[in-house]
């Protein structure tokens, strides 16, 4: 019995959560048809008046539209609510109005005297007045900037999604914030889509005030001349009064809960609610509260002014201003650096001055050391964390660190990357502004610096941190400059692995996997097999984009052909093989069908006979031929990039390392994959053919 009661608390205890909503619907549905007593009728006025103010302080402390996600639906709601008053109201106007200004509850009755003075021609006007305020002014406003807000975060969408995955890419968040960024931005569409649906909802009240005003007044004039025989005098004296009060007190709530909408619409995201806003960047500028203080001085002293209201606000004002810039101007205390004391005392020459040669380096103009500046807490030196630590993740071995250094030879805003003391890339970046990049669909123009996205030759525009959200809303994926050098580092890394992974490296690698498996590394290095050999296999696999997370998998399948073949190219081969399932998923992640460009039957022919003939070694492509198949396959790989799809080309395991030598340089983003590395469980589909005549 215990054991059942405490389910049934539990099942009560969750049920009454998940039942609050419809509970809530069906009461206010509910007051539409039942006949309600004015005591609760006070009540109920009062709770609308209530949530009213409690949506309006709730959006006047919420610093970003999602944080009041639910704001559409609360509109609705108390709409419905509202309205639902109002027929509750009418009804008891109606039937009780004949006996009094009370009939239909005290709230409805104080304000139908004490706001407008017990003259009903006073209480219409003022509910028109509040009614066109509402309706033409508060609630069309900001249905409009709710509109106008949901087809630009539409159109921004595609372009944030990218600066995410840019982010993504470059190791800066990880998927769980990719996906929260993702889920964001969704909802902040759904946000601004909803709310310009929900303001219909709110014009619409608006309307059926009026309409119910006027139904009430001519209803109760009806009813008290003809059922209950008053006067005409008493019974619009007290029908209307009854009606204005009740659409007063309904009235109130609707426009505090239109402002509420309008604020929450209105406001640029930011850390700050509205009153740290307003005093922030309302009265912190002193020149502008002197200059308006001198204006109502001036007009103060004009004949026939109110002398003291205008003198008192000016002296206010000019005491305000006085007193930010007195804050502005208190000297900030600066700890200079104490400079290390310098030797003169000349120095022999030794081993010490050869420098090495830095295997990654980053040489930045001196306006982009603050990017790079630990005291500064450099954005960049965090960004290249996450990079090298993304691409151990994604490739298998930790890259060495990236030397930073300023260089005053660079251009201020320039930058440099070099590998073992060669270039490898260069560029602009500059600090505080944002390159918009365009990704080829964009729905207008910028104002800014042209340039190039040094990383992948996009053509980009320098832009303020003014234009951002204007960037982003054309279709612009926009990256601010730390990003950028980052991005192009992380290209840079990718590209040259192969060269990144030394012996050092390796021999990091095979001690870690001994840490799991010391047999397995024992018996292959160095007593079936030298390092170098092992080097270069691994460096064949970088090569070709191919990662090397799975050593266990690599040293066991080189391990058991290594007694038969030292040859690196049959090694590297062999591995692949072993490896297929993770190429295929590497290139084609979640795909059951593999979209691929194969060789055209009588070339593939042909080759395989020249590379028997020549022993295994490789066969020459004669030059009109080669030319030939390097123009179709560019072509190829283009239509390909555009429908989306992956450019691999599938041929038989012989010619795999032949066309891949042949096609990587000039074609580089062509993978080049055999038969033998392709699972049994996936299905093949050609989309196109290299070598054909035509």
């Amino acid at each position: 019995m215990n054991a059942r009661a405490e389910g049934m608390n539990l099942l009560g205890g969750i049920s009454l959560t998940k039942l609050a909503g419809p509970i809530l619907i069906v009461m206010i549905l509910g007051m539409m048809i039942l006949p309600l007593p004015p005591i609760l009728l006070d009540l109920l006025f009062t709770f609308n008046i209530a949530l009213a103010m409690i949506v309006l302080l709730v959006s006047l402390y919420t610093t970003k539209p999602l944080e009041f996600a639910v704001f559409p639906t609360v509109l609705l709601v108390t709409t419905l609510l509202r309205l639902s008053l109002n027929v509750a109201s009418a009804r008891v106007v109606l039937l009780e109005g004949h006996t009094g200004a009370d009939a239909a509850g005290k709230v409805i009755e104080a304000f139908g005297h004490f706001l407008v003075g017990g003259n009903y021609a006073v209480g219409i006007t003022v509910f028109i007045i509040l009614v066109i305020i509402n309706f033409v002014v508060i609630t069309k406003g900001a249905g409009r900037i709710a509109e106008v807000s949901a087809r630009f975060t539409l159109d921004a969408m595609p372009g944030k999604q990218m600066a995410i995955d840019a982010d993504l890419n470059a190791g800066l968040i990880g998927e769980d914030e990719a996906r929260k960024r993702r889920s964001a931005i969704a909802q902040e569409a759904d946000f601004f889509g909803s709310m310009d649906g929900a303001s219909k909802f709110v014009r619409g009240d608006a309307v059926a005030g009026i309409l119910i005003m006027l139904i009430n007044i001519i209803g109760g004039l009806t009813v008290g001349v003809l059922q209950h025989n008053l006067d005409i005098a008493t019974a619009a004296n007290n029908y209307t009064l009854l009606t204005i009060g009740d659409g007063l007190v309904a009235q109130i709530p609707a426009l505090v809960i239109s402002t509420a909408a309008g604020i929450v619409v209105s406001r640029v995201g930011t850390d700050e609610d509205l009153s740290q806003q307003l005093l922030s960047q309302l009265f912190s500028n002193p020149l502008v509260l002197y200059i308006t203080a001198s204006i109502l001085g001036v007009m103060g002293l004009i004949p026939g002014m109110p002398h003291f209201a205008f003198l008192t606000l000016a002296a206010t004002l000019s005491g305000a201003a006085y007193y930010i810039r007195q804050r502005e101007l208190q000297p900030a205390m600066v700890e200079a650096p104490t400079a290390p004391p310098t030797s003169i005392e000349p120095l022999e020459v030794s081993w010490d001055d050869v420098m090495p040669v830095d295997i990654l380096g980053l040489e930045v103009g001196y306006r982009l050391i603050p990017l790079v500046d630990r005291n500064q807490d450099g954005e960049l030196l965090r960004r290249i964390r996450g990079i090298r630590k993304k691409f151990a993740h994604e490739m298998g071995f930790v890259v060495p660190a990236v030397h930073i250094r300023d260089n005053l030879e660079l251009r201020p805003n320039g930058y440099r990357i070099a590998l073992k003391g060669v270039e490898m890339g260069q560029g602009d970046a500059y600090a505080g502004m944002y390159l918009a990049i365009n990704p080829g669909r964009v729905m207008g123009t910028l104002a800014g610096t042209p340039t190039r996205d040094p990383a992948f030759g996009l053509p980009a525009v320098w832009i303020d941190a003014a234009q951002r959200e204007q960037a982003q809303n054309f279709g612009y994926t926009v990256v601010d400059a730390s990003t950028v050098v980052a991005t192009h580092l992380s290209n840079i890394i990718q590209f040259h692995s192969a060269e990144l992974l030394g012996r050092e490296e390796v021999q990091q690698l095979l001690d870690h996997l001994a840490k799991e498996s010391p047999k397995l590394v024992e018996d292959l290095v160095p007593k079936q097999l030298p390092l170098s050999t092992l080097h270069r296999v691994l460096q064949s696999m970088l090569e070709e984009g191919v990662h090397i997370r799975d050593m266990r998998t690599i040293i066991e399948t080189v391990a058991e052909h290594a007694p038969r073949t030292q040859n690196v190219d049959e090694l590297a081969s062999l591995v692949r093989v072993a490896l297929g399932r993770a190429i295929i998923q590497q290139i084609y992640p979640g795909a059951n069908e593999l979209q691929v460009i194969t060789l055209d039957p009588g070339l593939e022919v042909l080759l395989m006979q020249a590379t028997q003939t020549s022993g295994g070694e490789g066969a020459g492509l004669e030059p009109g031929l080669a030319e030939n198949l390097l123009a179709q396959a560019q072509t190829v790989v283009q239509n390909q990039e555009q429908l989306g799809l992956p450019a691999v080309l599938l041929v038989q395991a012989p010619l795999r390392n032949l066309m891949s030598r042949f096609l990587r340089r000039a074609v580089p983003q062509l993978k080049v994959i055999s038969h033998a590395e392709v699972p049994d469980s996936k299905t093949i589909r050609v989309t196109a053919v290299l070598g054909g005549r035509g």
